[in-house]
């Protein structure tokens, strides 16, 4: 009876990741049917961290993400969580063999969110990076690859590359948020004083390097990955090109967005572009 439970586990993970991300939903939803429910179990982990720290206000965010740390580790001792969440999340960790290491560094990043709201350091910002974005894309990598060590060392460079673009993008369009409800500043000797057309620039040639090496990785994915990958990567191409025709003063005071029209326009040019096999 415990699969019923499993079955019952994924498909919460699948509701977290419709209800928080449309985006992410639709990229997860070129999948091949077989990886869905193991990206939707890495999501809605990642997901419900990144709530703890960012938006559980008023709540002793500490005690929860450390909380969220024990039971994971209990669920992957025991091999069942009452959270469901948790109990696809480390059903999916075993079957994938996803290291303990990237699981870790993401964890630490959550936990500096908590004490840390400034990046001072190149350095700093790249660890920062690392662990919130470049080994979520590295867990996905492991399920693209089914857990395959040499297919994974292969490809490992381009899909941290690839996170690395995705999350400086969000940091770019959620510049006005994170400054002044959240009082972090990621990029370094960047802030809402400070950011200007020169600024911005510097940060989409970063970023748009980062989607170049990216892009060669993405060509090389499995039958299963590349379509829901490729997509994913269009969506934040067609993002960061709104960003970089947005005034800097306005980055500064409004949420850039995709609208469900554009995404599905998208989503038609992705799809003809993979089936003439351009990519």
């Amino acid at each position: 009876m415990k699969q019923l439970f499993d079955d019952v586990s994924f498909k919460c993970s699948k509701l977290v990741t419709k209800n928080y991300s449309t985006s992410f939903s639709l990229a997860v939803y070129m999948l091949s049917p077989s990886i869905r429910e193991a990206i939707y179990s890495v999501y809605g982990f990642v997901r419900f961290a990144d709530e703890i720290v960012d938006s559980f206000h008023g709540f002793e965010k500490e005690t929860l993400i450390n909380d969220f740390e024990t039971e994971y580790y209990k669920a992957f001792q025991t091999g069942i969580s009452l959270n469901p969440i948790l109990n696809s999340f480390q059903l999916t960790v075993k079957r994938y063999n996803i290291s303990d290491d990237l699981i870790q560094a993401f964890l630490k990043s959550m936990k500096l969110d908590l004490v840390k709201t400034e990046y001072h350091s190149k350095e700093e910002y790249e660890e920062y990076i690392y662990g919130s974005a470049d080994v979520v894309g590295l867990m996905c990598l492991k399920v693209f690859v089914d857990g395959d060590t040499e297919k994974y060392n292969l490809l490992k460079d381009e899909a941290m590359r690839l996170g690395s673009a995705f999350q400086k993008v969000n940091f770019l369009r959620d510049l006005k948020d994170d400054n002044l409800v959240l009082n972090r500043t990621y990029f370094p000797g960047v802030d809402l004083n400070s950011f200007d057309e020169n600024a911005k620039k510097a940060i989409i040639n970063e970023i748009e390097e980062d989607f170049k090496v990216a892009f060669q990785g993405i060509t090389k994915l499995p039958i299963e990955a590349k379509f829901g990958v490729y997509t994913a990567y269009v969506y934040y191409k067609k993002l960061l090109n709104k960003l970089e025709k947005t005034p800097s003063h306005k980055i500064g005071t409004a949420r850039i967005r995709v609208s469900n029209y554009t995404k599905a326009g998208l989503l038609a040019q992705s799809f003809v572009t993979y089936k003439l096999k351009l990519v």
